[in-house]
């Protein structure tokens, strides 16, 4: 898994690397197939304090790519509340892979 964490009008502090990485590995937990994550951290200048640090996310897995992104007065809220999104994307879409389909019961003569 290639993982890409860039910031925007902020430093990428070893601390707050660490935040996502560990975060981000619930991701690969429920799905192995992760190809490509790419985090982009951003702080706005805006004049109200809510809604300023915000967090997106593209993920490249096997089959199609999912976005997501997260903003909040706190930057690891942000990053929590994206990897909530991300997480539930990921297990819906692994979901859409797996065959449901039973095979049908065998006739008994």
């Amino acid at each position: 898994m290639n993982l890409t964490i860039s910031g925007h009008h902020l430093e990428v502090t070893p601390a707050l690397r660490n935040y996502v990485t560990t975060k981000l590995d619930r991701i690969t937990r429920h799905f192995d197939q992760v190809v490509d994550v790419k985090v982009l951290l951003t702080v706005e200048n805006q004049k109200e304090k809510e809604r300023r640090q915000r967090a997106e996310c593209n993920i490249h897995v096997k089959g199609s790519d999912l976005f997501a992104e997260s903003a909040h007065e706190d930057l690891y809220a942000a990053v929590d509340e994206l990897v909530d999104k991300l997480d539930r994307q990921v297990v819906r879409h692994k979901d859409r892979l797996q065959d449901h389909h039973h095979a049908a019961p065998k006739r008994v003569m």
